[in-house]
């Protein structure tokens, strides 16, 4: 069952534990000129003013085209990256003021899975280390049992052959190195792992077998998932709730089901009309929306609303007001658009 669409300033008692909050958050990249003297020209606004949060066992999906600044959030979310300004509480801990030892001990419970299978992991490592590198790095999470079983009993979870523990990464496939980044993402037991695109360099066939098997390891282990991808359909396959962005923002957040039937932001619309439909009698029946223009720059982006110079809906207010993401009349989910309309035309909920 989907999680409530009840606006998150105020969950319900009985909803799932919050374990991470992310409230205003802000990375800005400064552009320079200048061979010696550098001046600062501008900056790229990445992430500007994201805000959700995340409950215990949940998977947010997170979507977008290309450049809309959902890898940044990643980096963001691990400390990778610093932020600007804005605050990230893990379990009401000030992530963002942590230093030092508790720093090292907080990132045990968040976990990360990179994008790229092959420039993930190190090519002169065997599989037994890089699986066990974070037992080095974090000498009191050692298991009872030795690393090395413990290495062994991880690469069966993912379902890898534990004798191949000596093996380097360049005799194993691409589905199969991913796996090998889920059991590193896996060891120390983190309560939150996010997923940059992690089955965006993979067969059609092979992102099934991943994502099937995320989602039995967290029926099993009771993880929380952050799922970043820009294909709507893989991301509908394993999330519970949504975060479409669009150049630095939250531009609608809600329920799969909400998003997947009833999109109301006109960049969400455009988005689930370019999915393509598998079954071809019901080809032709969805309506199509094809956007005009590029993304505006992310160093200049534009006045009020960022998606009114490709919105047909856009008006005066768009352009000298920035519409919030709150719940609208007529809407469930949160829809930062002045104009938000369900539309069930372009829906994919029965696709």
């Amino acid at each position: 069952m989907s999680p409530s669409s009840t606006p998150e300033a105020a969950l319900p008692e009985e909803s799932p534990e919050v374990v991470l909050e992310v409230e205003d958050l802000v990375k800005h990249f400064p552009l320079k000129e200048g061979l010696i003297f550098k001046r600062q020209t501008g900056a790229v606004q990445a992430v500007d003013g994201v805000s959700f949060q995340l409950r215990r066992g949940e998977t947010l999906g997170i979507v977008g085209e290309s450049g809309c600044g959902k890898s940044t959030l990643a980096k963001l979310l691990m400390r990778l990256e610093e932020p600007d300004s804005g605050a990230v509480r893990f379990r009401g801990e000030d992530f963002l003021a942590m230093r030092g030892e508790a720093l090292r001990r907080m990132r045990r419970k968040i976990q990360i899975i990179f994008q790229d299978p092959y420039t993930s992991l190190n090519p002169r490592m065997s599989v037994g280390d890089i699986v066990a590198e974070p037992f080095k790095l974090h000498p009191e999470a050692k298991p009872a049992i030795g690393v090395r079983k413990r290495v062994k009993e991880l690469l069966d979870v993912v379902g890898l052959n534990p004798d191949h523990i000596n093996r380097y990464p360049h005799q194993f496939s691409g589905g199969q190195r991913q796996r090998i980044g889920i059991a590193r993402g896996l060891a120390l037991n983190p309560d939150v792992i996010i997923c940059d695109e992690p089955v965006s360099a993979l067969d059609v066939s092979v992102q099934a077998q991943v994502m099937n098997l995320l989602k039995d390891l967290q029926g099993e282990f009771g993880m929380s998932y952050i799922f970043i991808a820009h294909d709507l359909s893989v991301v509908r396959h394993i999330s519970d709730r949504l975060a479409v962005m669009y150049l630095g923002k939250l531009a609608e957040l809600g329920t799969d089901h909400e998003l997947y039937g009833a999109p109301a932001h006109p960049y969400t619309q455009a988005l689930l009309s370019a999915v393509p439909v598998p079954d071809p009698t019901m080809r032709g029946q969805r309506q199509e929306i094809v956007l005009q223009g590029d993304p505006p720059n992310p160093a200049d982006p534009p006045s009020g609303c960022r998606f009114r110079t490709r919105c047909w809906k856009a008006t005066e207010i768009c352009i000298t007001e920035e519409p919030e993401l709150i719940v609208r009349p007529g809407v469930t989910q949160q829809v930062a658009c002045h104009h938000a309309e369900p539309n069930t035309a372009v829906s994919a909920e029965d696709h």
